[in-house]
Order: structure tokens, then sequence, then C-alpha cells
């Protein structure tokens, strides 16, 4: 490992300070073989290079920071189904709660699952109060399982009237031809949609699909649900690849079933 790292830096000694330039003004002379050159300030230059490494390491940005902790160990059961546990978003957990710009919404997940962070870029951060462009709230995931997000869009983006219900921006397919591509992160094509369905809960009105995305960057099988509230519609959107989808397709269903605004 010390011998590359030495090959790597060599150039750096190739400079005007560098052992190799001639010293004499009177008479010019040729390089120096590489048997010749100062070994000794060779080493303390390469040393010194060295030494500047771990400066030049603090230019990376750091890693991305998980909640690397089971929701289980925080979060309480749900008094539906005890094998699940419950997750209320409140002000604290989003910038979009805390400038109002979303309502409260819950949902349940498994204990084994972790909570992952949202960059900042997407969190919707930069731009609250007023986004232009959908962002994303929280995010939960398991290896084995899935993963599912919930997504939240301004409701001027897709309807001019103020405080509208998901009936009057359109049906459930003009919806998903809008909101589609944050659900498969990147493209959407109406034959990927397999199933719509709307439900009543309270005084809301959600849409629900079931897609099959095999060019889908979150995964090959996506299951989404909306619901327009305030000035916001919010999406929560379950993704699983083929492997996930085989023993985990309920538990998507179940915690995509209890989502509420």
């Amino acid at each position: 490992m010390a011998t590359a790292s030495t090959a790597a830096l060599y150039p750096i000694f190739l400079t005007s300070k560098s052992p190799l330039k001639a010293t004499h003004k009177h008479k010019a002379s040729a390089p120096l073989p590489l048997k010749q050159i100062n070994q000794p300030s060779l080493r303390r230059d390469f040393l010194k290079a060295i030494s500047l490494l771990p400066l030049l390491d603090l230019k990376r940005p750091p890693p991305s920071a998980a909640k690397e902790i089971e929701v289980g160990s925080y979060l309480p059961p749900s008094p539906s189904d005890p094998s699940f546990v419950l997750f209320k978003a409140s002000p604290r957990d989003t910038p979009a709660l805390r400038a109002g710009n979303v309502q409260p919404y819950q949902f349940i997940l498994p204990p084994t699952w972790k909570q992952t962070r949202v960059a900042n870029i997407l969190s919707g951060n930069y731009c609250q109060p007023k986004c232009a462009e959908p962002w994303v709230e929280v995010k939960f995931e398991d290896e084995k399982q899935g993963k599912i997000q919930v997504v939240a869009s301004p409701l001027i983006r897709l309807t001019n009237k103020p405080n509208a219900s998901i009936e009057d921006i359109g049906s459930p397919e003009k919806l998903i031809a809008s909101l589609g591509p944050f659900v498969t992160g990147n493209t959407y094509d109406p034959d990927e949609l397999l199933e719509t369905s709307v439900e009543k809960g309270g005084d809301q009105t959600y849409y629900k699909y079931e897609l099959e995305t095999p060019f889908a960057l979150t995964g090959s099988h996506n299951l989404a649900k909306a619901t327009a509230k305030g000035n916001t519609v919010v999406l929560f959107v379950a993704s699983a690849s083929d492997k996930q989808w085989q023993t985990s397709a309920k538990i998507l269903k179940a915690m995509l079933d209890s989502f509420q605004v």
C-alpha cells in the first residue's frame, strides 16, 4: 500500500524546487540519474505530502447520516395490529410540517425497519414555506422487505383551485400521470399502472395505485396512495424489488392501507 502511495505522489516532487534541477549558474548540467537523487530530501518531501492527506480528506462530504436504529425501539405498537409500530409525523419531523405546508400524517410499519436520512435538496428544507416542486418528507426501509417514502407536492402545481380536494384535481389516472415520476424515481408509463381504486377515510378521499415498474429506480413494484389537504397533495409510496415483493407484498399493502392524513 505504501509503495502505491509513493508512486502516486512522486510527480509532486518534480517541480522547480526538486533536487533534479541544476543549481550551478555557470554551467547547466543534465538531470541526475534516478539513483543519484538526494534520497533524504525526497523522503522529507514525501513525508510532508503524506502529512497533508488528512487535511485534503476534510474536503470530502461526510457520509449520509442514517438513523440506524430499528423503529420498534422508539415508536409505540400500533393499536390496530401490535405486530407493527405507529409513526405519527409531527412538526419536529420535517421542515414542511413546521412551516404548516403539510398536515400531520401517520402510518404503520414493521418494528425492524429503520428511518433513513432525506438529502437536504430533496427535503424541501431550502424552499419552505413556498416550494414549486414536490419534496420528500420521510423515508424508511428494510433491506429484505423494501422501502417507503412520503412525498408532498404543492397543490398549485396540479390545480389553480385553492384548498382543492383530490377529486377537484381530476381522476386517479390524471393525478398519477403528474406524480408518477415521483413514485418511480425517473419516468412514468401509463402501461405500468395495474390497478387504481378510490376510498374514503373520514373527510378525506384517497386514490390508491398498484404499479409494475421494471425500469423504475425505486423498484420493480410500487404501491402509492394520495390525498389532498390544505395546499398540498401528500403521496405515500411503498417500493420493492422482485425478490422483496415475493415475501413482503402483504406487509407493504398493510402499510399503504394504514396511511392517513
